[in-house]
């Protein structure tokens, strides 16, 4: 993967708290902020698709442990079943 060199300030008691993590880790300083770059930019991205492309049919209120217990084993039954080779 290449990379671009950028600047960034950075507030030294933030630093020194890397400086002491990556002689903690064995790695080098660059790569704890290259990692926290990747989580910032992944907490801010824009994704192409929605994180929940289904809907579903519901009765407008919360429902209970009770619902969705047997919702959930209705759906693994379901699963079980149309399953080609498994056994009953």
């Amino acid at each position: 993967m290449s990379m671009k060199r950028t600047n960034v300030y950075a507030d030294p008691e933030d630093l020194a708290i890397i400086k002491e993590a990556a002689k903690r880790r064995g790695i080098s300083e660059a790569e704890i902020i290259r990692q926290g770059i990747h989580l910032a930019a992944m907490a801010n991205r824009v994704w192409d698709e929605p994180l929940f492309s289904r809907t579903f049919e519901g009765t407008g209120r919360t429902p209970s442990k009770a619902e969705v217990r047997d919702a959930v084993a209705d759906a693994v039954r379901r699963e079980t079943d149309s399953s080609p080779g498994t056994a009953a």
